[in-house]
């Protein structure tokens, strides 16, 4: 049995209606609603045959059809050629969007995944460089109180790590700038992960900037230098983790949670957008996704790059039924802005 021309469209039609509401489809809301030319028994019959090919199934006795993973893997490769369409109207507003107060890569990020969610209207993720490869340009230590510091880490590319943290006894604001200047003179030009290996006779160097009245430092230098060498883990930036609950494929409370659990755990995340590989644009549809908490959602991803080098990853989680032509869009644009954006404003070569 082939799929003709007359299946494509049945099954088209089908898959943009479950799309739109969620709602098993019958025979004669495809001869209502889609101007086929043919007689709802012919659509029933090509449904059947539909159905016995994989790319239907028929949830209840009375009731009518919802796509398969396979339906949407056809639906979806039948769309590749719109993917890949250079024209993106979107570009430009999603750039602009990005770089309103993003004079920073983290600030990038966080405005990139958080418009991602709006436009989709699902969950999104962004993963970001790992870090370890980064170079030091810069440490800053601000007081917030007597006691509480806030620890500034400048790296290559301006991107900018922060650790808020307590001491047990206070230290004097001219000290603050003393062991800042020392940290920046050692630090500057170390990678991250190069950091662990020194961080002990970095200590001993440094211990002379304290004042001789003052043992703070003590206590200061080794967890400074900790929090410095934990920076090599991968950061993921999320946002719109329940929109889940407002579809009715997850109603259910304990599958919502589930999935929950699953994209708030970031090691999973970032091993998953791993696991796709590194293509520009990746598309995996329910039981494509190795994870079961995934099994019925799909997951688009694309990749985003600096001076032509790939150093990370966005994604949507939607359901299997989601609008796959507009959120591949977003995210197919969303890459795009984001390439533009850190290779124009965050090349440090460039700028000097």
């Amino acid at each position: 049995m082939s799929l003709d021309k007359r299946k494509v469209k049945i099954l088209k039609a089908i898959i943009s209606s479950y799309i739109d509401n969620a709602e098993a489809v019958g025979s004669r809301t495809i001869s209502k609603k889609y101007e086929l030319g043919v007689s709802p028994a012919t659509i029933r019959n090509e449904m059947s045959d539909l159905e016995e090919m994989g790319f239907l199934v028929q949830p209840h006795a009375s009731a009518g059809r919802i796509p398969t993973d396979k339906a949407y893997r056809y639906y979806v490769d039948d769309l590749w050629k719109k993917v890949h369409d250079p024209s993106n109207t979107n570009l430009d507003q999603l750039r602009n969007i990005i770089e309103d107060k993003s004079n920073e890569l983290d600030s990038v990020f966080k405005n990139s995944v958080r418009i991602l969610s709006q436009f989709t209207k699902y969950t999104s993720f962004i993963v970001a460089p790992q870090l370890k490869q980064s170079v030091i340009k810069r440490i800053q230590l601000v007081p917030i109180t007597d006691t509480k510091l806030l620890l500034l880490i400048i790296l290559q590319s301006n991107i900018v790590k922060q650790v808020t943290f307590r001491m047990s006894s206070p230290i004097p604001f001219d000290q603050m700038d003393k062991i800042s200047a020392a940290l920046s003179e050692k630090l500057y030009g170390y990678k991250l992960e190069d950091v662990d290996s020194i961080k002990d006779s970095l200590i001993e160097q440094l211990y002379h900037v304290r004042e001789h009245s003052n043992d703070s430092l003590m206590e200061l230098l080794p967890y400074l230098m900790d929090q410095i060498s934990k920076l090599e883990e991968i950061n993921v930036y999320s946002d719109g983790i329940t929109n889940i609950l407002d579809l009715p494929e997850y109603n259910d409370v304990v599958k919502a949670r589930e999935f929950i659990s699953f994209v708030e755990d970031k090691s999973s995340i970032a091993k998953l957008l791993q696991f796709v590989g590194e293509n520009d644009l990746a598309i995996t549809i329910g039981h494509e996704n190795q994870y079961e908490a995934l099994r019925d959602c799909s997951l688009i991803t694309a990749t985003y790059k600096f001076n032509g080098k790939l150093i990370g990853k966005i994604g949507v989680i939607g359901p299997t039924r989601m609008d796959y032509s507009k959120v591949i869009s977003t995210v197919k644009s969303m890459s795009e802005a984001m390439n533009e954006i850190i290779n124009q404003n965050f090349d440090d070569e460039n700028k000097e």
